[in-house]
């Protein structure tokens, strides 16, 4: 099973199109989110555009999150989790942790509850590991402050890399 993060994509449709484009070649059947889509219309498009399950926490500039929420009604695929959560994927038995928030990651990881937990906010692409936990922040998919990154997760493998969007 083959899993993209991503985070701070921040409506941009261009770096969108090209991490699907990733997605599809790569065979990825799931999109994890860690926030800051922004406009409701950029979240709808992903969940046409993509045709696996995604799974989004909000960030602090996803404004109209009850349109979000109406959007997460009519698209099958597509699950919000609020400000934090744990997706439930058929066939992992890993316990995923999901927040916008560096803080709230770390906050996550001391509970010991979760086996691998991803965040966003700072734009900052990172993988640390606390207590047997690892916590991965993918960076920022719109490339604001830092080249546009994600995350591209093998499960089956126990591969995780972090992609520089311009390198694939």
């Amino acid at each position: 099973m083959k899993i993209a993060i991503i985070s701070d994509s921040h409506d941009n449709i261009a770096n969108i199109d090209k991490m699907l484009s990733y997605a599809r070649k790569e065979n990825i059947k799931i999109i994890l989110h860690c926030g800051d889509v922004c406009a409701p219309s950029v979240l709808k498009y992903l969940a046409q555009k993509f045709k696996g399950n995604i799974y989004l926490v909000f960030g602090n500039v996803d404004g109209d999150q009850e349109m979000m929420n109406k959007l997460a009604r009519e698209f099958k695929n597509l699950h919000i989790l609020g400000d934090e959560g744990s997706p439930k994927i058929k066939g992992l038995n890993l316990k995923i942790g999901m927040t916008h928030y560096p803080r709230q990651a770390e906050e996550m990881a001391k509970s010991k509850n979760y086996d691998i937990i991803f965040y966003g906010h700072d734009h900052k692409p990172w993988i640390e590991e606390k207590n047997n936990i690892k916590i991965i922040n993918p960076g920022t998919l719109a490339g604001l402050f830092q080249k546009a990154t994600f995350a591209a997760w093998d499960v089956d493998n126990k591969n995780l890399e972090l992609k520089i969007l311009e390198k694939i």
